[in-house]
């Protein structure tokens, strides 16, 4: 039940994008073909975050205007929606890690593995993003960080961000406001 509301949530958010008046870049980011989550615990190492999402392509291609989702199957966009008036995200749209150690200097790539389009975007704090409507749901107010941001990242796509002082560095989602991933840079 809990993979079927965070799947509905991303169709939300995908349809959300599309509803919105920001143009989004069509344009194919870099290939982060077999990326996976580093293991290395203590941050020495550049790190890898993947932004997951469940968008069921058919549901999300119905909206009006039609959402992108490249994946076959998945959360239904209605069940998206559901799943966000029900608990305020879902959990198949998400990034793992949802934290990490860095050492400073290193390089943290944000690989988008969903059928949507994300963004990597650091910010003050966590807060709504792009899409009016999710953030009406959400109960949101956008974060300038995201209504500034320019480099979204389609499926496939990858976004990297130099790590570049220790204490604490938030990164969201401006489409998907609860994929949310907190950076503890280590000097």
């Amino acid at each position: 039940m809990n993979f079927i509301r965070l799947a509905g949530a991303s169709l939300l958010l995908a349809g959300a994008a599309a509803c919105s008046d920001r143009a989004i870049s069509t344009e194919a980011s870099l290939s982060a073909a077999g990326s996976v989550a580093s293991l290395d615990k203590g941050g020495t190492t550049d790190r890898t975050v993947n932004m997951m999402d469940a968008c069921d392509h058919d549901s999300f291609a119905a909206q009006n205007p039609p959402i992108l989702c490249t994946r076959n199957g998945g959360v239904a966009f209605n069940q998206l929606i559901g799943q966000l008036l029900d608990h305020g995200s879902a959990g198949a749209w998400h990034n793992a890690p949802s934290q990490m150690d860095a050492r400073v200097g290193l390089t943290i790539s944000a690989v988008n593995k969903g059928g949507e389009i994300h963004t990597f975007t650091k910010v003050a704090q966590f807060g709504g993003g792009v899409v009016p409507e999710i953030n009406a749901l959400l109960h949101l107010t956008a974060r300038p960080e995201c209504l500034a941001e320019t480099n979204f990242v389609l499926p496939g796509g990858v976004d990297t961000d130099d790590v570049v002082q220790s204490g604490t560095t938030l990164y969201q989602c401006c489409i998907h406001p609860w994929m949310q991933t907190v950076v503890h840079g280590k000097g």
